[in-house]
């Protein structure tokens, strides 16, 4: 019996793709880059704040070059990450009648910590007990570390626990930690990418999350 659902933030909780992008572009411009679009930026995120602005930038850059460049979209993104992110349609129900429901609830992303925590503060008003983002102490995913992590938090076990996601990192960072994967299509990356990663289930709607906790929908 499943009483413990974990959450990926972007993409699956929260559409942050425009605030991404227009830190992004403010970082590459900086620089003097090239500006990406915001299609451009959705194949990007996933794998962290590193890897993004490496995806971003054209040009090979020098360490240093790299570090100030991540650093310039971390200054931006903290103080511009709430001026177009907005929760997808039916979240906060969801996740309100989770909770009613007595369910354990959590948040593991790649985005960097400090960004996770506040957007949980702002947008669901700490609902989430426990959100864990990239940090240095912690690997990021699909390294499990984070989903145990979590698990630890909220003093349960994994064979309770489900993991729903957006992308075929949330997929495989589910299958690393032993949990079933609930892949959502609302997010950043299409139904076929998450069948072809093995998502145990696909939804198209937050409400059809109740029918797969429930057992009245089928696998994949």
């Amino acid at each position: 019996m499943i009483d413990t659902v974990i959450f990926d933030l972007d993409g699956t909780l929260l559409n942050t793709l425009d605030d991404l992008a227009d830190s992004v572009n403010y970082a590459l411009s900086q620089f003097d880059f090239p500006m990406r679009q915001v299609s451009e930026i959705r194949d990007f995120v996933g794998n962290g704040v590193e890897k993004l602005i490496e995806r971003a930038v054209e040009h090979r850059l020098s360490e240093l070059e790299e570090k100030d460049c991540l650093n310039i979209f971390k200054q931006h993104y903290s103080q511009n990450m709430n001026n177009k992110t907005r929760p997808y349609d039916g979240i906060l129900d969801l996740i309100k009648q989770l909770i009613a429901d007595n369910y354990h609830i959590a948040i593991v992303s790649n985005k960097f910590d400090s960004a996770v925590k506040g957007l949980n503060e702002t947008y669901f008003e700490g609902l989430f007990p426990v959100a864990i983002g990239e940090s240095a102490s912690i690997a990021k995913k699909p390294a499990p570390d984070s989903v145990y992590e979590a698990l630890a938090q909220l003093n349960v076990t994994g064979e309770s626990a489900i993991y729903v996601g957006d992308s075929d990192v949330d997929v495989m960072t589910a299958h690393n930690a032993g949990l079933q994967c609930v892949g959502v299509t609302w997010g950043f990356r299409d139904r076929e990418l998450l069948l072809s990663m093995g998502a145990e289930y696909i939804i198209d709607t937050p409400t059809e999350l109740f029918a797969v906790l429930d057992g009245r929908k089928s696998d994949c």
